[in-house]
Order: C-alpha cells, then sequence, then structure tokens
C-alpha cells in the first residue's frame, strides 16, 4: 500500500482533470506499484471530494461486464465505480461536449433497487428479489486518461471512466422476464450502430449488480435500497462528438435519447 500522501495527491489530480476537461497520462506510469486496494482507496478520495462540493451519492455502477474483455485484460471480476447526482443527464436532454475530453457511450440496463444489497454471498436471485424494476440507460464515459489508454488499476481510481449517464424508457418489473435475452439496438444520428442482449454482460446482467454488492460488502459498504445500478455495457462503446444525437432502444423498455452539443 502506498501512503495516505500519494493517495490523496493522486485522487486532486483526477479530480482537477475532470473539472477542468483536461487529459493526463495513467496515473500509474509515476507509480507502477500501485495495488488493487489502493486504485480503490483514490477512487473513494475523489469521491469524498466531489460530495465535499455538494454532490450527492445516488448509485454505482459496473465496469468490464464482458468474459471476453475480463479474460483479455487478465482479470476476473468486473470493475466497480460510482454514480453522482451531479452525472445525470434528463431523458432527451442534452450534454456538454465541452465538459468532457473524449466521450464514449455504452448502452445499459438499469437496475432501480427496493431492498438493501449487501454482500458476500449475493448471486442473481438475491439481486432479482431487491429490484424494484430495470429501465433502458445510455451511459458516457469519459477516461481522464491521454487517448483513453490505460491500466485496469489506473482506471479504478478514475472512477471506471464514470462521467455522464441518461436513463428513461419504460420502467419493467424483472417478475417474468429474462434480461438474458433482452434485446438492444443503439443509434447515433438515426443510423443503428451496435445491437446486442443482456446476456452479454456477465451472462446476466444481475450477476453485475450480485458482483458489486460483494465487492461493497468486502469494504464494509452495501447497496441502499432506491439505488440506481447500470450494469455494464452490453456492446462496444461508441465515440461522439458535438451534434451527435443518441437512441438506446431495449425490448419491452422503450427507448431514451441524448444529444451532445
Amino acid at each position: 500500500m502506498v501512503s495516505e500522501e500519494i493517495i490523496e495527491r493522486f485522487a486532486q489530480h483526477l479530480d482537477t482533470c475532470a473539472q477542468e476537461a483536461r487529459d493526463t497520462p495513467k496515473i500509474t506510469d509515476d507509480c507502477p506499484e500501485l495495488d488493487w486496494d489502493d486504485a480503490y482507496r483514490i477512487q473513494e478520495r475523489l469521491r469524498a471530494r466531489q460530495l465535499a462540493r455538494g454532490a450527492r451519492l445516488i448509485g454505482y455502477k459496473a465496469g468490464l461486464t464482458s468474459y471476453a474483455k475480463m479474460r483479455q485484460m487478465g482479470v476476473e471480476t468486473p470493475v466497480f465505480g460510482y454514480l453522482l447526482d451531479t452525472f445525470s443527464v434528463p431523458a432527451s436532454g442534452t450534454c456538454k461536449t465541452n465538459e468532457l475530453i473524449h466521450p464514449k457511450v455504452e448502452p445499459e440496463i438499469v437496475f432501480v433497487l427496493k431492498a438493501d444489497l449487501q454482500g458476500p454471498g449475493c448471486h442473481i436471485g438475491t439481486v432479482l428479489a431487491a429490484t424494484d424494476f430495470v429501465l433502458p440507460g445510455i451511459e458516457v464515459i469519459d477516461s481522464r486518461y491521454r487517448d483513453f489508454k490505460f491500466d485496469l488499476k489506473s482506471v479504478i481510481a478514475d472512477n471506471t471512466s464514470a462521467a455522464r449517464f441518461v436513463v428513461g424508457g419504460k420502467p419493467l418489473s424483472v417478475r417474468g422476464v429474462d434480461l438474458r435475452t433482452l434485446g438492444i439496438v443503439l443509434e447515433k444520428n438515426g443510423t443503428p450502430v451496435a445491437f446486442g442482449a443482456g446476456a452479454a454482460v456477465l451472462g446476466h446482467p444481475a450477476a453485475a449488480v450480485a458482483a458489486l454488492a460483494n465487492h461493497l460488502g468486502q469494504r464494509g459498504e452495501k447497496l441502499p435500497a432506491g439505488s440506481l445500478i447500470l450494469s455494464g455495457g452490453i456492446t462496444e462503446a461508441v465515440t461522439v462528438i458535438k451534434g451527435d444525437h443518441v437512441t438506446l432502444h431495449v425490448q419491452e423498455m422503450g427507448s431514451v435519447s441524448l444529444h451532445f452539443v
């Protein structure tokens, strides 16, 4: 474990980069000895800085939720981050590109909890029992690292590239619904650019939420009732620029859109 001084310095640096929409080389270039716990400690300090400015914690997110991607990166579990109210964009609203560095979008199935979830021992059934409903969501990721080049410890410290998100469409109960087979289409400027189904997320989107709850349980935290959870990108991320209009259609849940200005 590296010193508290180094942890705080990296948190301040990443916070400043996000505020100024300025990129940086990955932090492990300066501190290759960072371990996984150090990375999450930096993320926690980053969150504390943002909360101290008045932001409110409203949920969490999972990333790296494709088995193929995990094998490629040499890890066995997804990575996790947090969501603040300042990240939220209204449905059919606008996202300001001058506040971001190099944004990309990912289609997601979003969970809203009606009961607390706390690991260890959470599984798909536990998650579904605690879920109030699911919604379509678009996450806008925006790594603070130059050219989107990073290693896993650096991206964890950077809150897994979280930047903005939008949810909308029609809330859907998970009772009697197989989230694995729900199909999605992501459109950019009216043209379909990505297709997929819920099974692309760890075989079942609720598996990502269970992994998140178990991760937080190891750190003495839980997913409280009312939490909004982005379960992970169903497809590869799609680059967006000023002027782009993105719409996500999800089977049985309608659509949600976002305009980049």
